[in-house]
């Protein structure tokens, strides 16, 4: 039996920065951690937006909230604002947290659906998605030290950030925790003599560096699960058939408040992000090459900047799906290099994150760690598989008549993601899997929002009297109201929260 001490991550930015942050923070001493960042491998850097969990993952470090959104220029994410993605004319937001309120066994939807000759939409009973019209935000202590309070009323939250500068602030939290830090690239990796597992790095230095447990955060090139340990990868472009995005920062409309809000707005070959940070927005196109070229995807997105650009468009080249095994021998992939699923609904940091949760709770004690590894593996799959089919719900209810959303309506998607609107078009059931990342909220806003209306009432529904309805719902809609405009200006909380940035 062999305990395992020595864990090098290959590869810096936000996934090798947080697996070091995280492992050092739980693990302690009982792992040496080497993290070996290359000068010569940039980067992607576009990812700006992230979803709440990151909140519970900030906490577990310690790292102070408002420290953290002055240091990375955050600004407060509420949602996602989808444009254009069931008609060209279409709008709706998939709000975080919770909609309404269940009424004993039955979910608020139903309840909502029963009562559809009033004017009120579904996010009416959604605080978060009144908030975001708003753009309204606060917390319930803002002048706190820890500012580890829940937002007034419970508004849950995610952030925009500059994830370069996220990275700089978890390195310096691993410098303190002892984390080895390297510059230097990896020109050879050597394996055992098995070939299963690897041995030892070499570095343009000559320098050697073995481990036990060796972790790539080396981007697309996953240069020690792909290029050395030859995993094999599984492609999912048939059913998320974007394979390139533009991007490129831009100035904030000095008219315009800073939406606490992404937004995703389609166009004829693919969609537009817009993520507004304190000191800039953060822009970018991702389309499908099969229906678009580059230079038409390019002009598309620089005719609808909000802003002044202030650097070149960025090319960025990818294919979704995901490594077969993301554990294989004793190395661990997280990030690009275990997967990518497109930026749709922000996942790629989460998918970091979950990936790094899932290896301490399974951290090998010894060399046999064969049950531990297919445990990860599986996990990680189902993970993949059902935010995959979560993003390929968002294209193919789309109504549009453009050649790449007309494919994404008619190719044949996974069946267990058909089992799903087929459930919700009958009966406007939503059932979630234990542990699933995307709850009954999220699912019911993209089927609501892209057009799905269910045959039949819940039989509970059925029996409500549409009176008693009708002043609940009033009165759910009226408290939200309330609630939001006790709240201030999303610009004011950020004046108020990261005084330093503010000009």
């Amino acid at each position: 039996m062999l305990e395992m001490k020595k864990l090098v991550i290959v590869g810096g930015g936000s996934s090798g920065w947080m697996a070091a942050a995280m492992l050092s923070k739980t693990l302690g001493n009982q792992v040496q951690i080497t993290v070996i960042e290359s000068t010569s491998i940039a980067s992607v850097g576009v990812g700006e937006a992230s979803i709440p969990p990151l909140t519970s993952f900030n906490q577990a470090l310690g790292l102070n909230q408002q420290a953290f959104m002055t240091a990375t220029k955050a600004s407060i994410k509420l949602g996602i604002q989808f444009e254009g993605w069931n008609t060209p004319t279409d709008n709706y937001i998939h709000a975080f947290g919770d909609i309404g309120r269940p009424l004993g066994l039955m979910g608020f939807h139903h309840a909502w659906l029963k009562q559809q000759q009033s004017s009120s939409t579904f996010w009416d009973y959604s605080f978060n998605a009144m908030a975001a019209k708003a753009g309204r935000f606060g917390f319930s202590h803002t002048n706190s030290a820890t500012n580890t309070s829940n937002p007034i009323a419970d508004l849950t939250h995610a952030y925009h950030f500059d994830a370069i500068e996220y990275a700089n602030v978890l390195k310096q939290f691993c410098l303190k925790q002892g984390v080895k830090h390297l510059i230097a690239t990896v020109n050879k990796v050597e394996l055992c003599k098995n070939n299963t597992n690897i041995q030892r790095l070499i570095l343009d230095s000559q320098q050697i560096i073995d481990g036990d447990i060796f972790i790539d955060c080396s981007g697309f090139k996953s240069l020690l699960l792909s290029e050395a340990l030859n995993t094999e990868f599984i492609d999912w472009s048939d059913l998320l058939p974007c394979d390139r995005a533009w991007a490129v920062p831009c100035e904030n409309d000095a008219n315009t408040s800073i939406s606490p809000y992404t937004r995703s707005i389609a166009h004829k070959g693919g969609w537009q992000w817009q993520i507004p940070l304190q000191h800039r927005s953060g822009n970018g196109m991702v389309f499908s090459s099969r229906f678009w070229s580059e230079e038409q995807a390019l002009e598309c997105l620089l005719a609808n900047l909000p802003g002044k650009s202030l650097a070149e468009p960025k090319l960025i080249r990818f294919k979704t799906g995901r490594r077969a095994k993301q554990w294989q021998g004793n190395c661990i992939a997280l990030g690009l290099a275990s997967g990518f699923l497109e930026p749709l609904e922000s996942t790629s940091i989460h998918l970091v994150q979950s990936g790094i949760l899932r290896l301490i709770k399974l951290f090998p004690q010894s060399n046999d760690f064969a049950a531990l590894r297919q445990e990860f593996n599986r996990q990680s799959a189902r993970e993949f598989e059902q935010i995959r089919d979560f993003l390929v719900l968002h294209y193919h209810l789309n109504r549009r008549e453009e050649p790449l959303w007309q494919y994404c309506q008619k190719m044949p998607i996974p069946p267990e993601l058909q089992r799903r609107i087929d459930l919700f078009k009958a009966c406007g059931h939503v059932e979630r899997e234990q542990h699933e990342l995307f709850a009954e909220p999220a699912w019911l806003q993209v089927m609501l929002g892209q057009g799905i209306q269910p045959t039949l009432h819940h039989p509970i529904a059925n029996g409500i009297n549409l009176n008693d309805l009708n002043r609940y719902l009033l009165d759910l809609q009226q408290l939200i109201n309330a609630r939001v405009v006790q709240l201030p200006t999303h610009q004011q909380f950020l004046a108020q929260y990261c005084p330093a940035n503010s000009h």
